[in-house]
């Protein structure tokens, strides 16, 4: 075979690097290591299309260029394989998730085994298999049996609490707890009932259950996640949404808040995703304080970074969800409140904090009084107030704050502008409003002011300085089918874990994957839910775990797949620590990552890992866009006009599969087999020619602009693609497919072979010493492409190739000495080419166990320089010239130059500016 034959090659060394599992990887203390880390996928039933592989592709350039460069790599993949679109088809007809999830499964790991990365597969993990969730369980046991101590500022052992407990009580305990949660004497403890000490500990454990607003969907039977509500409705299936009241299991995440924060600063990450991460974080310093309720023996707390403004506020504002909303609505404001309150809380919180537009509220007909004034205020429901930021309810200070100001104004309300001290500064000018002093903080800077405002509430018992953060605590649990089973049961109404022995607790069968008739979840289904101890039958946990918990610590089973006796071995977690290289998308900012996070910092308090950040390096991919074709039918006709010919015609554009257009010529008997309905359509064409307009747009199946992966490796090979998605442009950006170029890169390719083979198939490579051009040339290549990788520039590597090639085929460059270094530095982006060749070269070795070449100085010194040389300004010729020659020899050789006389005219130069190794301008 003397031929570029891509589709033998592309198998032959497919099926030859997994025989030999060249990619494997094992601890060896002898090498370094180098963690390379996809995001990994949820494998849905469309299959990959070229949009999906970008990041993939980037990995395992570095992932090959760092074994050449003599690292161990580990370069794993998995399917983050629970999900809501398999158990909304299991929904639908019936079929098990797991059959689902299976099939799209083994069509991902064809499709990516096709593109050629070197993925070490025996490393693979699947959230959903048994085996790989049973270690999610217990991670979570451990969550259960662990409470965060703040003097020790990390998690220890719930039974270390109850040590202290036993001992001391609880007051001398300092723990990130309820804020409800009641203090206690050693001799209370010793004397509670096991329940009483069971719901103490619930109020400590890092996993706990609580009653919490969620965004429950009735329709799905589910409660989803912020990110999957939009607009009040499931982003999946449209449906309808309502804020309620659940008792869930949640994630005390917060009790990290502080760490969260600062771990950042040690990332080399993507500024945004840092940025967004704080944001979400939300950091604030301030007070808490209490509001008495007139007729009511509840408070109002409210939390504030401007406890200085106290004497501008002019009335509280509720989350609709607030506990107390209910007690507060008065007889005569019944009918409007309650009727605002139903249809404000069902619009998710996300919703709510972006619309900075929609201004709408209630007043509840209560008043609360000011403590510092003693005046009463007007309380009233407002959704621009959050029941999870906080205590749900804010002083609202209208002169002093945009959105209390836009409210206020709205209903008319007050607007008191206070004028002494620093509020000043904070204020709207101009919009008036009563003028009010600042009371006994009069006339103090605002630090100053704060910091007596709190001896204040301290002094009064009802408030105190605060550290807020605007993250909550993440909710656990869904009410689906398809996740990981909770490992508890419930005793009294008490949750307890069961036996670790018991582990993996396995998803049941069930005859439907819908919600019990009585609203339970869908494990209510099954046939004997239940735990047996020595004690008794007991009622087992029937929700299940949500997307993230199983991709909260995939990264550390990656190292240790196989361990059937912990969830990574010493050994294994030691070697490999943290990912040095991740890449994904943007998307995941604030969900996984911080989830991750969150838990490596679990996990490494307590002694199970080595390592409190997950992600070193992360760079997100940007998304490959779509390019859709469009043809155009007459109005009123089934005749289509070519693009270039619109403008004599009334049309109407409509997307055309762009798998039939071929640089924007449509195929149009293809055409007839994707719309046999349009058979008889007649045609007017450009020169015998059918051509499409064309839209960069979202890839989308509604916009038959999707290219499927494996159609571009059928037409084109493998190597091309990979070399074509690099070419698009840098990795981070957004940029259009353009099957227009995939040709250039395939003549690239073939350009590439034929330094190897002349065109009657003749070998050609010889052991003759090459030139110093040659050199030159791929030394020039072997240290770009070092340098591209090094700061993952991608894209500038393959026109460094192209260069290259050119530049070879030019000087018919067909030594050894330079085409084998050359397959060596291809290999990361072209691998099956360079495997191939490299075995005709008569290695028998993969080319996976060479080095990297150095680019040597001596081959890149240039000799020579090429300059411009200008008169008056003007560029007349450019004249190459020895890089040794004096600005005296460079002048002369310039102004003897046949080529310039004609431009000097036989005059003499009244200035030559010489810059040696740049140019020369002669001035006349």
């Amino acid at each position: 075979m003397s031929e570029y034959n891509f589709r033998a090659i592309e198998k032959k060394w497919q099926d030859r690097w997994e025989k030999d599992k060249l990619f494997n990887a094992k601890p060896d203390p002898e090498k370094p290591k180098f963690y390379s880390l996809d995001m990994f996928p949820y494998p849905s039933g469309a299959g990959l299309h070229v949009g999906h592989p970008l990041g993939y592709i980037a990995s395992d350039i570095v992932t090959r260029y760092k074994r050449l460069k003599g690292f161990n790599v580990l370069h794993p993949m998995g399917y983050d394989s629970f999900g809501l679109p398999a158990e909304q088809y299991a929904i639908q007809t019936g079929q098990h998730p797991a059959i689902t999830t299976a099939e799209n499964i083994k069509r991902y790991t064809e499709q990516l085994k096709n593109i050629g990365f070197a993925f070490d597969w025996e490393k693979e993990v699947q959230t959903s298999d048994p085996d790989y969730y049973r270690w999610t369980q217990w991670i979570f046991m451990q969550l259960f049996e662990s409470y965060y101590d703040l003097d020790a500022d990390k998690a220890l052992p719930i039974s270390h609490l109850v040590s202290i407990f036993e001992k001391e009580g609880s007051r001398t305990v300092r723990a990130v707890c309820d804020e409800d949660s009641a203090a206690f004497s050693k001799e209370d403890w010793h004397l509670f009932s096991e329940s009483e000490r069971q719901k103490i500990l619930l109020q400590y454990r890092l996993t706990f259950l609580a009653e919490t607003t969620v965004n429950w969907c009735a329709a799905l039977g589910t409660v989803l996640s912020n990110d999957e509500v939009k607009d009040g409705y499931s982003e999946r299936g449209g449906h309808p949404v309502e804020r309620k009241r659940m008792m869930q299991w949640s994630m005390r995440i917060t009790a990290y808040a502080e760490r969260l924060l600062k771990g950042l600063d040690e990332l080399d990450w993507p500024e945004p995703v840092k940025e967004m991460q704080r944001n979400w974080i939300g950091r604030s310093v301030g007070a808490e304080m209490s509001f008495a309720i007139d007729g009511m023996e509840e408070t109002i707390k409210v939390f504030t970074t401007r406890i200085d403004t106290i004497y501008g506020v002019t009335y509280l504002a509720l989350a609709p969800e607030h506990e107390l909303v209910s007690q507060l609505i008065t007889e005569d404001q019944k009918e409007e409140a309650q009727a605002y309150v139903s249809q404000a809380k069902n619009r998710s919180e996300r919703d709510r904090m972006t619309d900075v537009k929609t201004i709408s509220g209630a007043f509840t007909g209560s008043y609360a009084t000011n403590p510092f004034n003693g005046e009463r205020i007007p309380i009233w429901i407002a959704d621009y107030v959050l029941a999870g930021y906080g205590t749900g309810a804010v002083m609202a200070v209208p002169a002093h704050d945009e959105r209390d100001y836009n409210f206020a104004q709205h209903f008319n309300l007050e607007i008191r502008q206070v004028i002494e001290g620093s509020m000043e500064n904070g204020s709207f000018p101009g919009k008036g409003g009563t003028i009010m002093n600042s009371g006994f903080i009069s006339g103090m800077e605002m630090q100053e002011a704060m910091d007596k405002a709190i001896v204040f509430l301290e002094e009064k018992g009802i408030g105190k300085g605060k550290i807020q953060y605007k993250m909550r605590d993440a909710i656990f649990t869904r009410q689906r089918y398809w996740g990981e089973p909770l490992p508890v049961y419930f005793k009294e109404g008490l949750p307890y874990l069961i036996d670790e022995k018991e582990l993996p607790l396995r998803l049941p069968e069930v005859d439907k994957y819908l919600p019990t008739e009585d609203g339970a979840p869908p494990l209510g289904r099954a046939k004997n839910w239940t735990y047996t101890t020595p004690e008794g039958t007991f009622p087992l946990e029937m929700s299940t775990m949500p997307g993230w918990a199983g991709s909260s610590w995939y990264f550390f089973r990656y190292m240790d797949s196989a361990n059937k006796e912990t969830f990574v071995s010493k050994e294994a977690a030691d070697y490999w620590g943290a990912v040095d290289l991740y890449i994904g998308g943007a998307e995941h900012a604030t969900g996984h990552l911080l989830y991750s996070r969150f838990w490596t910092k679990f996990l490494y308090d307590r002694g199970l890992v080595p390592i409190a950040e997950p992600f070193q390096k992360m760079i997100n991919q940007g998304m490959i866009q779509g390019r859709s074709n469009f043809v155009y039918r007459k109005k009123e006709s089934n005749t289509f006009v070519s693009h270039g010919l619109i403008g004599d015609y009334e049309v109407i554009p409509m997307h055309v599969d762009v798998n039939i257009v071929h640089n924007d010529q449509l195929d149009l008997e293809a055409f007839i087999r994707w719309r046999p309905d349009l058979a008889d359509a007649e045609f007017i064409l450009e020169e015998g020619k059918y051509y499409c307009g064309a839209e960069v747009e979202k890839m989308s199946k509604s916009k038959y602009n999707v290219v499927n992966p494996d159609d571009v490796i059928e037409h084109y090979g493998a190597d091309t693609l990979r070399l074509y998605e690099m070419f698009l442009g840098p990795l981070e950006q957004f940029k259009p497919w353009n099957t227009n170029g995939i040709d250039g890169v395939f003549k690239f390719l073939k350009k590439l072979w034929r330094l190897y083979y002349d065109a009657k198939g003749n070998w050609l490579v010889t052991d003759q010493n090459p030139g110093k051009e040659a050199l030159k040339v791929l030394h020039k290549t072997i240290r770009k492409v070092e340098e591209d990788i090094d700061r993952h520039s991608f894209n500038t590597s393959v026109s460094s190739f192209m260069i290259c090639v050119n530049e070879l085929s030019a000087l018919k460059c067909h030594q050894r000495a330079i085409l084998e270094p050359l397959l060596v530095v291809l290999s990361p982006y072209a691998p099956h080419i360079a495997e191939e060749l490299w075995e005709r070269l008569g290695h028998e070795q993969s080319i996976i166990h060479e080095s990297y070449p150095r680019a040597e100085e001596k081959y890149l010194v240039e000799d020579s320089h090429e300059y411009p040389v200008s008169v008056n300004g003007k560029m007349r010729l450019k004249l190459s010239l020895p890089a040794d020659l004096s600005r005296e020899e460079i002048e002369k050789a310039a102004l003897n130059h046949e080529d310039l006389q004609k431009w000097i005219a036989g005059k003499t130069p009244k200035k030559v500016i010489v810059v040696p190794g740049k140019i020369v301008n002669i001035v006349l």
